[in-house]
C-alpha cells in the first residue's frame, strides 16, 4: 500500500469518508444513496401506475411493504451467501444486522420486495403484474443510484487496470467503519488502479431502464413482460460484471456464486417473456368517490377544479377492474365505466343530446375519480389524426452489493 500522493493523477478518485456525524447522528452515504434510489423508483413507478389508471399515491402504499421486505431479503441473501463473515471462525453473528456497513444482495432485495409488493397489490386490488410492469424501468434506475454507495464505501471494484478511468481505492479502516486508514495525516490508498465495476453496473442499469422504456412503448408490453425484460437486461450485464469483480464472494467450482445466479435468473426471465402473452392491462376504479357535478356554463374558469381534485384524492377506490386499452381510452373520454373486463363499446347507443345532455354528463362517473387528470400514456405524436381534444371542456393532458 502507499499514500495518496504516490498515485498517478489520471484516475477516478474515491472518497476517504463514507460517514459524517450530524451531532450524535451518523449520516452514512450508503444509506443516503439507497434512500435516493428508492425515491427515484417511486417517482417513476407512480407516474406509470397513474397512466394505467391507478389512483394517485398508490406507490406509497406499495413502498410501505416493498421497501422493508426488500431490505430484509437483501440482507438475508448476503448473510446466507457469505456466512463465514458472521458465523465462521472469528465471525461476529451480531454483525449480520449491521447493514450500514454494507452487505445487501440484489437477488434477495428483488425477491423480498416482490413479496411486499404482492401483499400491497392484493390489499389495493391491483393486479401484481401491473405493479411489476410499472416498476420495471424505475428499479434499474434505483440500483444505479444505490451503486454510488459502493463508491463511498470503497468496495465492489475489479482487478488492476491501466485504463484512464481506473479507480483509486482507499484502504478502509475496519476499526473505524466508513473511514480510510490514515498515516501521517494522509488517507492510505491501495497500490495501483482498479476497474470501477460498481460504475460499470450503474451505467448498465441506466441502459436497461432506457431499453425497457423504449420496447415497452413500442411493443406495449403487459402481463409482467416489461419486468421480465428488465430482469433479462440486468442479469445479462451482471454476468460479465461479476466475472470482473475481485471482492470476497462464495465460489462454486471456482466461479462466483452470483455468476450462476445471473445465468439461472436470466433463463427463467427469458422463458417467462417468451411464453406469456397478453395485452397491456389498464384499470378503472370500482367504488371510487363521487365527483362533483360539472358546471353547465361555457366558462371553464367557473369550475372549481381544486375541490373536484381534492375530493377525488380523499378517498381511494375500493378496487379496480381490468380493461383493455380501447375501453380505458373510452373511459377517459366519457367517464363511463365498462360493464366488465370483456365489455365493448356499444356504437348503437346514442350519446346525450339536447337539454338533458348536461345532466347525463354530470351523472356519469368522472375518469378523474382516480385523482389523475391525465393517466393517458400516449405521447403527443400518438394521437390519431383528426382527434382534436385541445378544445374540449376541462383540463386533459396527452399524454450493494452482492
Amino acid at each position: 500500500m502507499t499514500l495518496a500522493s504516490t498515485i498517478p493523477q489520471a484516475a477516478l478518485p474515491s472518497p476517504s469518508t463514507a460517514v459524517w456525524q450530524l451531532g450524535p447522528l451518523p449520516l452514512r452515504a450508503y444509506a443516503l444513496c439507497i434512500i435516493a434510489g428508492i425515491v427515484v423508483a417511486c417517482v417513476v413507478t407512480e407516474r406509470r401506475l397513474r397512466r394505467r389508471g391507478v389512483a394517485p399515491g398508490a406507490v406509497l402504499d406499495i413502498a410501505v411493504w416493498a421497501v422493508p421486505t426488500g431490505i430484509i431479503g437483501a440482507r438475508i441473501y448476503h448473510v446466507i451467501t457469505s456466512p463465514e463473515k458472521y458465523f465462521g471462525d472469528g465471525g461476529e453473528p451480531l454483525k449480520a444486522f449491521a447493514i450500514w456497513e454494507g452487505g445487501l444482495g440484489i437477488w434477495g432485495a428483488v425477491a423480498g420486495g416482490a413479496l411486499g409488493a404482492w401483499i400491497a397489490a392484493r390489499q389495493l386490488g391491483i393486479p401484481f403484474t401491473v405493479v411489476a410492469d410499472a416498476l420495471a424501468p424505475g428499479l434499474p434506475l434505483a440500483q444505479a443510484v444505490g451503486r454510488l454507495g459502493n463508491w463511498f464505501n470503497n468496495e465492489l471494484y475489479g482487478g488492476l487496470t491501466t485504463l484512464p478511468w481506473g479507480l483509486r481505492v482507499h484502504d478502509m479502516d475496519p476499526s473505524n467503519p466508513g473511514h480510510a486508514k490514515v498515516v501521517d495525516g494522509e488517507p492510505v490508498l491501495l497500490p495501483g488502479l482498479y476497474h470501477p465495476t460498481f460504475l460499470y453496473e450503474a451505467l448498465w442499469n441506466v441502459g436497461v431502464a432506457a431499453l425497457v422504456l423504449l420496447l415497452d412503448r413500442k411493443l406495449r408490453l403487459g402481463k409482467g413482460r416489461a419486468f421480465a425484460l428488465y430482469v433479462m437486461g440486468y442479469t445479462a450485464g451482471r454476468f460479465w460484471i461479476e466475472l470482473m469483480r475481485t471482492d470476497e464472494a462464495t465460489h462454486i467450482l471456482g466461479v462466483r456464486l452470483n455468476v450462476f445466479t445471473s445465468a439461472l435468473v436470466f433463463v427463467g426471465a427469458l422463458i417467462y417473456f417468451l411464453r406469456v402473452r397478453g395485452p397491456r392491462e389498464y384499470l378503472v376504479p370500482i367504488g371510487g368517490p363521487t365527483p362533483a357535478p360539472a358546471a353547465t356554463g361555457g366558462d371553464v374558469s367557473q369550475v372549481d377544479l381544486s375541490q373536484r381534485e381534492a375530493g377525488a384524492q380523499a378517498t381511494a377506490p375500493e378496487g379496480y377492474r381490468v380493461v383493455g386499452e380501447e375501453q380505458f381510452r373510452a373511459y377517459q373520454d366519457t367517464g363511463v365505466v365498462p360493464d366488465g373486463p370483456d365489455a365493448a363499446a356499444d356504437d348503437d347507443t346514442p350519446g346525450p343530446a339536447g337539454p338533458d345532455a348536461a345532466a347525463d354528463d354530470a351523472a356519469a362517473p368522472d375518469p378523474r375519480a382516480t385523482g389523475d387528470a391525465a393517466p393517458d400514456d400516449r405521447e403527443a405524436g400518438d394521437v390519431p389524426a383528426g382527434d382534436e381534444r385541445a378544445g374540449t371542456t376541462g383540463p386533459r393532458a396527452t399524454d450493494r452489493e452482492s
